[in-house]
């Protein structure tokens, strides 16, 4: 995974501190994953503003233990980027 994204990952979660690198990587990577499956593409995170946001924020529901609450409260980015996504 991307040394900037886990850097803003870190930063978003005011994490400052290295101790929980691998376990951020992995959690960037899971939400990469589910993100590419949502659309039916892989997603150039670095790039794309919004995907970046997305995971982002996805990294940080599954961190504070209420991934069950993404997809309703992002419901209309979702959409977005499902159909950003298929334009392309």
């Amino acid at each position: 995974m991307d040394v900037q994204l886990l850097d803003q990952l870190k930063s978003r979660l005011r994490i400052t501190w290295d101790d929980e690198d691998d376990s951020l990587k992995e959690m960037l990577k899971d939400a990469s994953n589910y993100l590419a499956k949502l659309t039916g593409i892989p997603i150039d995170f670095v790039n794309d503003a919004q995907g970046k946001t997305l995971l982002i924020e996805r990294c940080r529901y599954v961190y504070n233990n209420v991934a069950d609450e993404f997809e309703k409260n992002y419901k209309h980015e979702l959409s977005r980027l499902i159909l950003h996504q298929a334009i392309k």
